[in-house]
C-alpha cells in the first residue's frame, strides 16, 4: 500500500536539509570572520555574529558550542582564501642573504594581502584561543628557523637571530609598510642590508 509519499522525496528532503545546514554553518562562519578582520576578536560577540549571519544565539552555539570550535572554522575558511607563505621553496635557495630576501618577499606579500585580518588577531592575541596563539607562534619560529638554517653552522648568534626574528615580524613589516608608508621592496631592501650586516658581524 503506498503512504502517500511521492518515491525518492524522503532523500530529497534530507539533500535539502543538509545543504541548508550547511549554508547557515558557512554564513555564520563568514560573518565571525568579517567581524574578527574589522573590529577584532576582543569585540566579537556571539550576539554580533548572529545579526549578520541572520541567525539566532542558539543556532550559532549549535553550529560551534565553544570558542575554540568556531576560531579553528574561521581560521581554516580565512586561510583557504590566502597564499601562504611557503618556507619549503625558500629552502631550496642555498644562499643565506638571497634566501632571506626571497623569503621576506614571500611574507611581505602575505602580511599585505592579509593586513586588516593578521593586524586585529594580533592586536587581540591574549583573547585567541590557545591552541590559534600556539599555532601562530610556531609558525612565526618556523618562518625564522627557515631563514636560521641558511646561515649554518654559526647560526647561533644572538645578534642575528634577533635580526631575523625582527624581519620575519609582521609588526616589523606593518610598522614600515604601513605606518611609514615603504614599499614592500624598500622594506625587503632594509631588512636585507641589516641582515647582511649582522651576518658579517657574528
Amino acid at each position: 500500500m503506498s503512504n502517500g509519499s511521492v518515491p525518492g522525496s524522503r532523500p530529497y528532503r534530507l539533500t535539502k536539509r543538509a545543504e541548508q545546514v550547511d549554508d547557515t554553518r558557512r554564513r555564520i562562519v563568514e560573518a565571525a570572520v568579517a567581524l574578527h578582520g574589522s573590529v577584532g576578536p576582543v569585540r566579537t560577540s556571539v550576539v554580533g555574529i548572529a545579526q549578520l549571519a541572520g541567525v539566532t544565539r542558539a543556532t550559532v552555539y549549535r553550529h560551534f558550542p565553544d570558542e575554540p570550535a568556531l576560531f579553528e572554522a574561521c581560521s581554516a575558511h580565512w586561510f583557504a582564501q590566502q597564499v601562504a607563505p611557503d618556507p619549503s621553496a625558500w629552502a631550496r635557495v642555498t644562499d643565506p642573504i638571497e634566501r632571506t630576501r626571497v623569503a621576506l618577499t614571500d611574507l611581505y606579500r602575505f602580511y599585505r594581502a592579509g593586513e586588516p585580518m593578521l593586524t586585529r588577531i594580533r592586536r587581540d592575541i591574549s583573547s585567541v584561543p590557545d591552541n590559534i596563539r600556539l599555532r601562530i607562534d610556531t609558525t612565526d619560529e618556523q618562518f625564522q628557523g627557515a631563514l636560521l638554517a641558511g646561515f649554518r653552522p654559526r647560526k647561533d648568534s644572538h645578534v642575528l637571530r634577533a635580526v631575523i626574528a625582527h624581519a620575519t615580524s609582521f609588526w616589523t613589516w606593518r610598522s614600515l609598510c604601513v605606518d611609514q608608508g615603504l614599499t614592500d621592496a624598500e622594506a625587503v631592501t632594509l631588512m636585507i642590508d641589516v641582515t647582511a650586516r649582522a651576518a658579517e658581524t657574528r
